[in-house]
């Protein structure tokens, strides 16, 4: 069996698993293979320290972490790849700081990650590279002669040809995707935003249904949508931790529904809209009220870049005022929680909830809906509200799909789910469920593996220039 090379921004500990994130999706393979994990150690340094490479072996697992110096991360990491490419791959032009020069930073910090990298590998290794901060990667490591076979997973959203191709530079930053055997995608629509963009910016050739060619090169591509490890959810919903979360909620909101919405305070996740809609909800039906509160926990996120700074004061504003203007002594509509909630409890918390509000205005997937439901008790289960812009809404189409944009729409959702009868919600959440299991965390790494180890590196012999 082939090594696997993994390669992010950050890097997790595979024997932590309860960590969450790329750890649970990958451990098992990196554990089979005696793998490889590089990326970023999280450190800043001095100029004069970058090149150190620092290798953790983490049992059958090498760790091998780069820092970075002050001006390229804030370059390469706020600059560029959160500056740039979050905003616009989220639909948001308006917040991208395109005339800041911060793509040479990215370009170079890809440089120095292919620099390091590539004496630690062996000749069969299979690399797999993850999501934007590093999209041209495989191109440096072809520009110093790496044959390897590579993969790229891109766990956001991609938005449509014009939409990208407002981004200066965006033939370039598309043209090294083409450096890759294999491209991965969340969803169908971020599939076809790719093909339609190479076939119509980059007069790419369709070959076949997943394989396009230009730039000399041929590239596969498909849509692998990211799943929960079911079992490590479960044990963790069964643990200590999250039973106790469960019994208080059932305890102390025992006259009322619960409603919960659990996300990273971020402007693509829809949160100022949900507040209204929920608005919306206590205006339109006042029989209700008293019946549901909503626990909104919105945990911090570059708090120093302003765009966050403004959606965290409109949210506590939000919050305020459908508190002063519905609360009363004995009941507040939302409680407001802006902190990381440990990730055992939260399962108890989305078992003694009515309904979840999962409405981001655009995701790659949301793994919150999938592990809401998979926390259900299944002969009581509760109610999933999920955007249509969510990734996730491509598989789960028996949860109540809103507009999140649409603040009358989503607050009659939330009046549905919180009088949907027991039947109905268990019909529902039976689909749901089997969705969930059959297209886990591990179905996701396997596919894409398959896929990759498929994939026929046609142009073995092909140089590639740098760009």
């Amino acid at each position: 069996m082939s090594r696997l090379v993994v390669v992010s921004n950050r890097i997790a500990d595979p024997r932590k698993t309860a960590a969450g994130g790329l750890a649970v999706a990958l451990a098992e393979v990196l554990n089979n293979t005696g793998g490889l994990w590089f990326g970023w150690s999280g450190k800043i340094v001095d100029d004069t320290e970058v090149d150190d490479v620092h290798v953790v072996q983490a049992g059958p697992v090498k760790l091998a972490m780069v820092d970075l110096s002050q001006a390229d991360h804030d370059a390469f990491y706020l600059g560029y790849s959160n500056g740039v490419l979050w905003p616009v791959f989220h639909y948001r032009l308006d917040l991208a700081d395109f005339d800041a020069g911060y793509i040479a930073g990215y370009r170079r910090v890809n440089q120095l990650f292919a620099r390091k990298l590539l004496p630690l590998l062996r000749p069969d290794d299979v690399l797999w590279v993850h999501d934007y901060h590093l999209i041209p990667l495989a191109a440096e490591l072809r520009a110093l002669g790496c044959q390897h076979r590579i993969g790229f997973f891109l766990h956001i959203p991609l938005p449509p040809p014009l939409m990208l191709a407002a981004i200066p530079g965006h033939d370039w930053l598309v043209r090294a995707l083409f450096a890759y055997d294999l491209v991965g995608f969340q969803s169908r629509s971020d599939l076809k935003h790719f093909g339609d963009y190479v076939e119509t910016e980059a007069h790419a050739q369709r070959l076949d249904e997943d394989r396009w060619r230009a730039f000399g090169r041929t590239v596969h591509a498909g849509a692998f949508p990211i799943g929960i490890d079911i079992e490590e959810f479960n044990a963790l919903a069964n643990g200590p931790e999250a039973t106790e979360m469960y019994e208080r909620m059932k305890r102390e909101y025992y006259r009322r529904k619960l409603l919960v919405g659990v996300d990273r305070l971020d402007y693509s996740k829809g949160l100022p809209q949900r507040m209204r809609a929920f608005r919306e909800f206590l205006t339109k039906n006042p029989e209700l009220r008293e019946s549901a509160t909503l626990i909104q926990i919105a945990s911090p996120s570059r708090e120093n870049v302003s765009a966050y700074t403004d959606i965290l004061h409109e949210l506590e504003s939000l919050c305020g005022s459908i508190n002063g203007n519905f609360g009363d002594l004995e009941w507040m509509p939302v409680r407001y929680i802006h902190r990381t909630v440990a990730r055992d409890r939260l399962p108890g918390l989305y078992k003694a909830s009515r309904v979840a509000l999962v409405t981001p205005l655009r995701d790659g997937m949301n793994l919150v809906a999938k592990e809401y439901l998979a926390a259900q008790n299944e002969e009581d289960p509760g109610v999933l509200v999920l955007s249509r812009f969510a990734g996730a809404a491509e598989q789960l189409k028996e949860a109540l799909l809103v507009n999140p944009y649409d603040t009358e729409g989503t607050a009659a959702a939330i009046q549905l789910a919180l009088q949907m009868p027991l039947e109905e919600r268990r019909q529902r959440h039976q689909a749901l469920l089997r969705t969930v299991r059959e297209y886990d965390v591990h179905w996701w790494c396997e596919t894409f593996l398959d896929a990759l180890a498929e994939a026929q590196a046609e142009e073995k012999g092909t140089s590639w220039l740098r760009l």
